[in-house]
């Protein structure tokens, strides 16, 4: 599932990483607040993976606990690529050559294909949507599998590629290829948060055809 920060968790993460590792005590004194609310706090991050407790002994006195970030908390604090990514791509699209910015565009989306195939190999349709779902979740998206109708859909509650996406809607339709090389299946992106809904939807590009067998869908 989605790890998700609140901005009172970044803010909380950042100060701690500032102290290199605290005491409930030693956290209360540098964010002014009560043990109770950086308890409260800690609990959730611990939860998270992104805050750890270790136990100290020192000389003579009782054991206490010192809290830190972990490495996973500092990838979260670290976790901004936007203003990179942005630049890439428009400097992708800027390639004047365009059998190279093909090639460029081509070996992106094997690198991404290659993220998830490895882990999508059912030779049923459903179940390929369902792993491929699982991946993706793993990796950070809101997404969920939709198998109620006789094709499954992809649901993405929001955009990876939001800022990119208002710029350029091309990375939806990398986005959509790369899917359709790893599931093995045409899809269509019969919604979008482009064009005013509230997910992106990938289904089969059959859904308008009578249903079809899932064997013949196979690998």
């Amino acid at each position: 599932m989605k790890k998700t920060l609140e901005s009172q968790d970044r803010e909380f993460l950042e100060r701690l990483q500032r102290l290199s590792c605290g005491t409930v005590q030693e956290i209360c004194k540098e964010l002014g607040v009560t043990a109770t609310a950086v308890r409260h706090r800690l609990v959730r991050l611990q939860s998270l993976g992104f805050v750890g407790r270790d136990l100290v002994r020192e000389g003579r006195g009782r054991p206490h606990h010192v809290y830190r970030v972990t490495q996973a908390g500092q990838r979260e604090l670290g976790d901004n690529y936007g203003d990179l990514a942005l630049v890439l791509w428009r400097e992708l699209q800027c390639i004047p050559d365009e059998a190279v910015r093909a090639k460029v565009e081509s070996r992106i989306r094997d690198a991404m294909v290659s993220q998830y195939a490895h882990a999508v190999n059912s030779p049923q349709l459903r179940d390929r949507f369902q792993q491929l779902g699982e991946v993706l979740a793993k990796r950070g998206y809101d997404v969920e599998v939709d198998q109620s109708s006789e094709l499954p859909v992809l649901r993405e509650n929001n955009c990876p590629y939001q800022e990119l996406a208002d710029s350029d809607r091309g990375i939806c339709e990398m986005e959509e290829e790369v899917f359709e090389k790893v599931l093995g299946v045409p899809l269509r992106l019969s919604q979008c948060f482009l064009d005013g809904h509230s997910c992106c939807e990938f289904e089969p590009a059959e859904m308008a055809s009578p249903p079809v067998n899932d064997a013949a869908d196979s690998r």
